[in-house]
């Protein structure tokens, strides 16, 4: 088996794009925003452009799609108007992926502002268990990602999305993504072969790697432990290439899609670059 890999692609003009752009770079997998990730809604997707999307995905070489979630929504926000706005806006992004036929629905677990992690991690699980009642018959999973923990955001330990998962009621809807940054960041050290392994092993006793179904693969511009996300080039960061060639080169870990979020221009020049390094460091 290959290692699916590809970048996070723009939808500008049309979400069918992201598939054109993304079969030109010659990605097998691929992360896409349904909708601008700074509103809080959007326009309804027109039929067409649904038929457009998926006639073009399936005629690709394009095996795995995520999309990520609006940065505005907060599953646990303290403030009751944005809380319920969150979940509403939830509702719509699980929507848009099951009308596109997207397996995924990537998001942060969200930030407790001043509520406390304990009662934080209980009220993302209660928005949850609220939203998936409401999409009861969709395919979607919601997929927790590993945060970095800058502010009061809760995910930067692997206790905070196993507690989440624990208090959902639907457990089949529920999937984890490994943001490498993120990861590094919170304090996971996976540079050494020794040190990654630990912490692979650590995620397996408290969520399961069967749970693990996307990684995003971003160096970071911070150091280990900082609690800072600044996402950084394959090998330019405080991770380096040692600790990507420990997950590169992990069996257990090949189905596992790979996608940079890494920084880009239009051309996304820098993604194919990183792809590359990516690639090289396979033995």
């Amino acid at each position: 088996m290959t290692h699916l890999l590809g970048a996070h692609t723009s939808t500008s003009g049309g979400v069918s794009k992201a598939i054109e752009r993304a079969e030109k770079l010659n990605f097998t997998a691929i992360q896409i925003f349904t909708k601008n990730n700074n509103r809080w809604f959007a326009k309804h997707l027109e039929e067409k452009e649904i038929i457009k999307f998926k006639d073009l995905l399936n005629k690709s070489n394009i095996k795995f799609v995520v999309s990520h979630d609006s940065y505005l929504i907060n599953l646990c926000a303290s403030n009751t108007e944005i809380l319920e706005k969150s979940r509403k806006a939830f509702h719509d992004e699980l929507e848009r992926c099951e009308q596109l036929e997207i397996p995924y629905l990537n998001f942060h677990p969200g930030s407790h502002t001043g509520r406390g992690v304990e009662d934080g991690l209980k009220v993302i699980a209660e928005s949850l268990n609220i939203v998936h009642e409401k999409t009861m018959n969709y395919k979607v999973s919601s997929m927790l990602e590993i945060t970095a923990g800058q502010g009061t955001t809760l995910g930067y330990k692997f206790e905070h999305i196993a507690k989440i998962i624990e208090l959902v009621e639907a457990k089949n809807r529920m999937s984890v993504c490994i943001d490498t940054a993120h990861l590094f960041a919170a304090g996971y050290d996976f540079r050494s072969y020794k040190n990654y392994e630990n912490t692979i092993k650590e995620f397996d006793e408290i969520i399961g790697l069967d749970k693990l179904k996307c990684f995003h693969m971003n160096d970071s511009k911070k150091d280990l432990g900082s609690r800072i996300d600044r996402h950084e080039h394959i090998g330019k960061g405080f991770i380096g290439e040692a600790g990507f060639k420990n997950i590169m080169n992990d069996e257990r870990l090949i189905h596992v899609p790979k996608i940079l979020e890494t920084p880009k221009g239009k051309e996304q020049i820098e993604d194919l670059e990183n792809l590359e390094i990516l690639r090289s460091l396979i033995n």
